[in-house]
């Protein structure tokens, strides 16, 4: 079929970032938008802006039934859900369908059965994709009893979400029975689903991330890996491609083990599979699959030169995949830090507030997808994410370079952000040698003063 229009149902950096792909296909696009974001520099870009609501996500961006309406309303034949809000909620590829909409991502099915964790545990397995030692428990007394056969220290995982919530690492088992009440209510509260399982902590493990794309037919590719090592709480902060000291007998596995597991489901669309490289197994295991684009996707367009949005639109309209896995082809090395209003010095407390002077880099191998320029304001509302910036270089070191001298040519005024942490990190000698756990960054902020440590060379 043939899409001329798309309803854009999400905000900020990811709406921009979709609406630049339409303009170059020459396709038409809707945002559909709060009443916190009528004014916003993705409402300026869109041809067109339809108000959904109040400013609480739960009163517009998180409607299903408002979201289809408007794209019926302005006649749209596709959704576009970007990252986050409704992008991996079944009921809106489901309402959409229904409504003859098409719903640009995978099919409420597969959905439905990456977002539940013990079900993607379960189709991992199936594709004989290893995953970590642990399982579901229904109570205490089996929790107890599966930690003994697991060992400590280990997590408790919300079956229905991520992003950290309803997550909690345990050291003790006379810490489980509490970790386990508190994971339960913050996964019920985030999730509608109090259902957790346990899973070994791996003490030095690395999470790298598979980017694939599939047809909905079985035919799936993978466009490389990234690294995302760096994070905190499990948010991640940094993220690039290809990831540094991989063996590239370990690295070949990743993708195809990636593969076999979208392959198994006949995945739709763009997805990333993820895992858990535990570093002193020499193994790797699989933790769960984003069924969506990811906001850390540039760094991998940087490598490839494929555009994802471009391919997510294409698979959605029926063309299928327009690019075999013998034709990817990658190209130097990128990394992306993520600009996010908030103060490093309070505990990466959210910072909103008005961008009073926005300066953002140029130059050769930079990128920068944000939807912040000066007036802008970041609502208390939604994600502190105000911008990423990409680095592109021939090798790690001159991306490496290129980031800092970006991030030192950044300004934005009347706000705390993060962008001085970054240059901390991007400094440290452990993260310039490459290949950091995923405990790096804890290790990072316990130093005292965390100082910034000699510059690249």
């Amino acid at each position: 079929m043939t899409i001329r229009r798309i309803l854009i149902a999400n905000r900020g950096e990811i709406a921009a970032r979709i609406i630049r792909t339409c303009r170059h296909l020459g396709i038409e696009t809707v945002l559909a938008a709060s009443e916190a974001d009528r004014d916003s520099v993705p409402a300026r870009l869109a041809d067109r802006t339809v108000c959904i609501g109040p400013s609480r996500p739960s009163e517009s961006y998180l409607r299903v039934g408002t979201i289809v309406q408007a794209a019926l309303a302005v006649r749209a034949e596709a959704i576009h859900p970007g990252y986050g809000f409704l992008s991996e909620r079944a009921a809106l590829a489901k309402a959409s369908e229904e409504h003859g909409v098409v719903f640009i991502g995978p099919t409420a099915e597969q959905i439905e059965s990456v977002g539940d964790k013990l079900r993607a545990r379960a189709a991992a397995q199936a594709a004989g994709v290893p995953v970590v030692p642990g399982g579901a428990v229904g109570s205490v007394e089996e929790a107890v009893s599966l930690a003994r056969r697991v060992g400590f220290p280990l997590l408790v995982k919300a079956v229905g979400g991520g992003g950290g919530r309803g997550m909690k690492r345990v050291e003790r088992a006379q810490d489980l029975p509490q970790a386990l009440q508190l994971a339960e209510s913050e996964a019920g509260a985030a999730f509608g689903d109090a259902r957790v399982y346990l899973e070994r902590f791996v003490t030095r493990g690395r999470h790298v991330e598979v980017q694939v794309l599939g047809d909905g037919l079985g035919h799936v590719i993978h466009l490389g890996e990234r690294d995302c090592s760096v994070q905190r709480r499990y948010q991640k902060l940094i993220e690039e491609t290809p990831a540094p000291r991989l063996p590239q007998p370990l690295r070949k596995r990743l993708h195809e083990a990636a593969v076999r597991f979208a392959a198994g489901m006949a995945y739709r669309g763009a997805g990333t599979v993820e895992f858990l490289v535990d570093l002193e197994r020499d193994a790797f295991y699989f933790l769960e699959m984003n069924a969506r684009i990811q906001v850390e996707h540039p760094v991998t367009e940087a490598v490839t030169g494929i555009d994802l949005v471009a391919e997510q639109i294409a698979v959605a309209a029926g063309e299928g995949l327009r690019i075999g896995q013998s034709e990817v082809t990658w190209r130097g090395h990128a990394i992306e830090c993520r600009v996010n209003a908030e103060d490093p010095a309070r505990d990466f407390q959210p910072s909103p507030g008005l961008a009073r002077a926005v300066r953002w880099p140029a130059g050769e191998g930079i990128r920068v997808d944000t939807h912040i320029e000066a007036g802008a304001r970041i609502p208390t509302f939604y994600d502190s994410l105000m911008a990423k910036i990409i680095a592109h270089g021939a090798d790690r070191e001159e991306a490496l370079e290129r980031l800092w001298q970006a991030i030192a040519s950044t300004r934005i005024g009347g706000m705390t952000t993060n962008l001085a942490f970054h240059s901390t990190v991007l400094a440290n000698r452990e993260f310039q040698a490459g290949g950091v756990d995923t405990g790096f960054l804890a290790r990072l902020l316990a130093q005292a003063p965390m100082s910034v440590e000699a510059r690249f060379g």
